[in-house]
C-alpha cells in the first residue's frame, strides 16, 4: 500500500488525539501529506430564545469561532506534525461526517485516520465515524476512544 496523502478529522477532543500518533506515525513512515479537518457547527437560527441577532451578527461571531479553531489548527500542526512534509489546514461549517465525506471527495486522500468518539460524542458510532465509514470511497482507520 502506498500512502500518498492521510486526512485526520479532529474536533480537539482527547480521543481525537489519540488519533494524531497513528497518523505521525504514517505520515513519517510514507512521508505524507496530512490534511487536518476541524468542523464547527453551523450557528441555529436564535431569535425564538435569545431575541433578533442580523445576520452580520451571525457572521461576525461565526467568523470569530473559525478564527479560533485556524489558530488551534495551528498550534497542533506546529507542534505534532513537524514530521510531516506537508500539513495543510482545512475548517468547514455544516455537519460534520458531511464535511468530512466533501474533503475526501475534493482532496482523495489515501486514508482516513478519526477517532471513534469525539467531544459531546460527535464522532461515536452511531452518528459522524459510522456514516464515514459507510460512505468513505477511501479506507478510515478508526481509533477507538479506549
Amino acid at each position: 500500500m502506498t500512502l500518498k496523502k492521510i486526512l485526520w478529522p479532529t474536533d480537539f477532543s482527547e480521543n481525537a488525539a489519540r488519533a494524531l500518533s497513528y497518523v505521525t506515525s504514517l505520515s513519517e513512515k510514507y512521508q505524507t501529506e496530512v490534511h487536518v479537518l476541524y468542523v464547527l457547527e453551523p450557528f441555529a437560527p436564535a431569535g425564538a430564545w435569545y431575541g433578533d441577532f442580523d445576520q452580520a451578527e451571525i457572521e461576525k461571531m461565526q467568523n470569530l469561532e473559525r478564527e479560533r479553531a485556524e489558530k488551534r489548527l495551528g498550534e497542533i500542526c506546529e507542534s505534532y506534525l513537524d514530521g510531516c512534509p506537508l500539513y495543510i489546514r482545512h475548517t468547514a461549517i455544516g455537519d460534520a461526517a458531511s464535511e468530512i465525506l466533501k474533503l475526501i471527495k475534493k482532496e482523495t486522500p489515501d486514508l482516513v485516520v478519526m477517532a471513534t468518539l469525539g467531544q459531546k460524542g460527535q464522532f461515536a458510532f452511531g452518528s459522524v465515524a459510522e456514516k464515514v465509514l459507510k460512505h468513505s470511497p477511501v479506507p478510515v482507520l478508526a481509533i477507538p476512544a479506549h
